[in-house]
C-alpha cells in the first residue's frame, strides 16, 4: 500500500504531509457547459426566472464553492485563496451556458480543485434555477484547463 500517498500503511486514509513544500504562486482554470433547451435559453436571455438573475447567482455559487472545497472532497487541503473568480456566459446561439473559473494563491498544494469545484457548483445552480422549466439540461465537459506552480509545473489542456 506504500504507492498510495493518501493510504498509510495500513490502508487507511490519510491526508498527504505537505509541511515540507515550498511555497509558491498557484493558479488554476477550469471550464464546463450547461446544454440548455430553447425555451431556457430564451428565458434567461430575457432575465425572466423568478428566482433571479441565473448567471449572477450561479457565479456567486461557484466563487463560495471554491471557498469550502476542503469541506466537500475528502483529503483535500485547506488552501488560503487570493482570488477566486468564476464566470457564467449564455451562448445563445449554442444554447449553452459557458462556465469558467480562474483560482489563486500562494500556498504549499494547488488549487485545482477549488477551481473545478467553482465550475460545478455554478454549472449546478443554473440547472437547480431552471429545473421547473426544463430537467433536460445537460452538464458537461467540466475540466481544467490550465494550472501553475508547484513540482509538477505548469498543465495546459489542448482546448485552453
Amino acid at each position: 500500500m506504500s504507492d498510495f500517498t493518501h493510504l498509510n500503511g495500513e490502508g487507511s486514509p490519510v491526508m498527504v504531509d505537505v509541511g515540507s513544500k515550498n511555497t509558491t504562486i498557484r493558479r488554476a482554470e477550469a471550464r464546463g457547459e450547461v446544454r440548455l433547451g430553447i425555451e431556457v435559453t430564451q428565458m434567461i436571455q430575457e432575465r425572466r426566472n423568478r428566482k433571479g438573475d441565473v448567471l449572477h447567482i450561479a457565479e456567486l455559487a461557484g466563487i463560495m464553492a471554491c471557498k469550502q472545497t476542503p469541506a466537500l472532497i475528502p483529503l483535500c487541503h485547506t488552501v488560503r485563496l487570493d482570488s477566486a473568480a468564476v464566470a457564467c456566459e449564455l451562448d445563445a446561439a449554442e444554447q449553452c451556458i459557458k462556465i469558467s473559473s480562474v483560482v489563486t494563491a500562494r500556498d504549499v498544494t494547488g488549487v485545482e480543485m477549488e477551481a473545478l469545484t467553482g465550475v460545478s457548483v455554478a454549472a449546478l445552480t443554473v440547472y437547480d434555477m431552471c429545473k421547473a422549466i426544463d430537467k433536460s439540461m445537460k452538464i458537461e465537459n467540466i475540466r481544467l484547463v490550465a494550472k501553475s506552480g508547484g513540482a509538477s509545473g505548469v498543465f495546459t489542456s489542448e482546448d485552453s
